[in-house]
């Protein structure tokens, strides 16, 4: 025999309540986690355009051919559809670089089984830093092989390359101690060869955030 259904009006407004208040905190909850998605996109660096069908066009990194610590091409094909990090030194150097070459260590590090991210280090003084110089530096910051690229050219491509392409100093300055001004930034490249963040290659609370950022990238991608 089937009992019949008693209709409680308390227990209903009860009820009622309850549901509204769930409702609410998922519909907070779902801001909130909308609102943390949109952080973790990164921005886009440079200056932007639009194409004449009205799509926007934003700063990328250029073509470019240069020589690795072991005499093999690097150009725009070796980081096709990779994440790096660039940034512009030179051996000599006595007052940033070394500090920039640890903490690039500590990226390589973090990275080193991830082979869709690669670093990218220009020298500013390539009169002097050969392959043979930058293979010798190279090993004393323990880069990886495909990894960590120590990068020479022509003076004019590489200075071109940093002005042009990614917005820093590398100039040569007779007026200063070393002989030459270069930026501590460290480059957060994408996949398409857009910069989409600048950190102090000095300042290990930056390079933890380079770290982060790039997980982020990675998702992103």
């Amino acid at each position: 025999m089937l009992m019949p259904i008693r209709f409680n009006k308390m227990n209903y407004k009860k009820n009622k309540y309850a549901f509204a208040f769930l409702l609410l905190f998922f519909l907070v909850a779902c801001t909130n986690k909308s609102g943390e998605e949109k952080k973790k996109l990164l921005p886009v660096i440079g200056i932007k355009t639009l194409s004449p069908s009205g799509d926007t066009l934003y700063h990328r990194i250029g073509s470019f051919s240069l020589l690795n610590q072991y005499k093999e091409t690097v150009s725009e094909k070796t980081v096709h559809d990779k994440i790096y990090v660039a940034n512009f030194f030179f051996a000599t150097c006595q007052s940033i670089c070394p500090a920039m070459s640890n903490q690039l260590e500590r990226v390589q590090d973090a990275f080193k089984n991830d082979s869709g991210v690669l670093i990218l280090s220009h020298t500013v003084n390539p009169m002097h830093d050969t392959a043979e110089v930058l293979l010798e530096y190279a090993e004393r910051h323990h880069a990886i092989k495909n990894k960590w690229h120590f990068l020479t050219g022509s003076k004019k491509s590489l200075y071109d390359l940093a002005k042009n392409d990614y917005l820093v100093n590398a100039v040569q300055d007779d007026g200063t101690p070393e002989g030459f001004i270069h930026s501590e930034s460290l480059l957060l490249i994408d996949t398409q060869r857009r910069i989409r963040g600048i950190y102090d290659g000095t300042d290990s609370l930056q390079v933890n955030k380079l770290m982060e950022d790039i997980q982020w990238l990675k998702t992103e991608q």
